[in-house]
């Protein structure tokens, strides 16, 4: 029977991090890498064209918690607290009577020096600087400075730390104290839980991924996504791990699910799979993620519950931006003005109009521009700027041009092709156009060379 309770429906966001689109069975992979997912997705919608709004870990979750791009927030590189006087979607979502929850890698609560005042990637976050998830905390600012696979830890709401049982996988541990709260939760209210994992994202101090034990022999026979091929990177030695990673998180699904039926609570919780940007895994630039491409920004993106059981596949081009007011319109809760996106209800109908580009910020490699849109990727830099300490620029020039249709691998860069002039000129219109929506000043545009 179902779960007595409120008729707002729960929520329970979960995040992968640096996970491709292309992981995903239902994404046209031709291997069985994620049955659990995959039924979810025959249950709810899927999101064939979904993306990054900036394609770094801690600016992609500022974007996320509060609904507005990195550089209106400030935090557009990693190691940025969130100021405090940010509204997010945990502190509207309890207003409006949820219990919120956050589980995993928060990210959004470090700044200057490391080991200094406001270093907190390995210590305790403080309440103030948890965004408004009040009513229950386990998490760690950067859980890859306080984890690996197999052994770590995170802080409680007390700031006591709590170590991985001995054995245990990090996705399982994570997984393990999900369940925990979703068991112990209040029956009295709607809640909002965010399970933020680490997986499939590389462990920092060994220098690679770390898939569950037996994932280089489980996975090494999987087909390689064919953008890699053609590039050089780690990609032959990291992916069979990579998947691993992905494959653990596809069992996290499955279990998480299965504990909201055995509570009577599935029917009445709406699911968000997602993740915060892709991985290209050393071929667009000398890390993983950081760059305009396919790999890089295109990401896996499945709703299920009320709302969202429609079986059925979105084609419409969507972004990580979307999400806030997509929740918060689940929950019934006003959609403030300042969130940049559009709720994804709305790609159900048919007769709604919806966008047909993606704008994306990107930082720290450079100080970069893009836009994606059914036909075209087009990208541009700021010369003379530096990724890590300038947010934006009044100037920059042409980087570079694919033409999806034909080179969906993106090989082919025609940004300085005579022949791609006239259509250069119109997405740099439509690209300074997005970013004075999104607070910036409409900048200068070069050609390449």
């Amino acid at each position: 029977m179902p779960r007595p309770g409120p008729i707002e429906p729960n929520i329970v966001f979960i995040f992968s991090d640096q996970q491709r689109w292309d992981t995903l069975s239902c994404y046209g992979v031709p291997a069985n890498l994620s049955p659990n997912l995959d039924l979810m997705a025959s249950e709810g919608t899927r999101f064939e064209f979904a993306f990054t709004c900036q394609p770094v870990c801690g600016p992609a979750r500022a974007c996320l918690q509060t609904g507005k791009y990195a550089t209106e927030t400030g935090c557009f590189t990693n190691h940025r607290r969130l100021p405090a006087g940010e509204t997010t979607i945990a502190h509207l979502l309890k207003s409006a009577g949820y219990q919120v929850g956050y589980i995993g890698k928060w990210h959004l609560a470090s700044c200057g020096p490391p080991g200094g005042v406001d270093d907190f990637r390995q210590r305790p976050v403080p309440p103030e600087r948890r965004g408004g998830y009040d009513d229950f905390w386990l998490a760690s600012d950067v859980l890859e400075f306080t984890s690996h696979a197999y052994d770590g830890y995170v802080f409680d709401g007390q700031g006591r730390r709590r170590d991985f049982p001995p054995g245990r996988y990090r996705v399982q541990v994570l997984t393990d104290w999900a369940i925990e709260y979703l068991e112990n939760c209040s029956w009295e209210k709607p809640f909002f839980l965010f399970l933020s994992y680490l997986e499939p994202h590389h462990q920092n101090d060994h220098g690679h991924f770390e898939g569950p034990y037996g994932s280089r022999e489980k996975f090494s026979a999987c087909p390689v996504p064919a953008d890699l091929k053609n590039l050089e990177g780690d990609w032959e030695r990291e992916y069979p791990d990579y998947l691993g990673c992905c494959a653990s998180l596809d069992e996290a699904v499955g279990r998480l699910r299965r504990c909201l039926e055995r509570l009577g609570l599935l029917d009445q919780t709406l699911v968000i799979y997602t993740s915060d940007h892709g991985c290209h895994f050393r071929t667009r630039n000398s890390e993983y993620k950081r760059s305009c491409h396919e790999s890089s920004i295109r990401i896996p993106l499945i709703i299920s519950g009320p709302g969202f059981r429609t079986g059925k596949v979105v084609s419409r081009l969507v972004s990580l931006i979307d999400l806030p007011p997509t929740i918060l319109k689940s929950a019934g809760v006003s959609v403030p003005l300042s969130m940049r996106g559009r709720a994804l209800q709305e790609t159900l109908s048919p007769e709604k109009d919806w966008r047909d580009e993606i704008f994306i910020q990107i930082s720290e490699s450079q100080v970069g521009r893009a836009l994606r849109t059914r036909h075209w990727k087009y990208s541009v830099m700021a010369p003379g700027k530096n990724g890590v300490s300038d947010p934006g620029s009044n100037f920059y020039r042409e980087e570079f041009l694919y033409d999806l249709s034909q080179d969906p691998l993106e090989q082919n860069n025609l940004v300085a092709e005579p022949g791609t002039a006239v259509i250069r000129r119109q997405l740099a219109s439509r690209l300074r156009e997005r970013m004075v929506e999104a607070g910036e000043s409409p900048p200068v545009i070069k050609p390449a060379g």
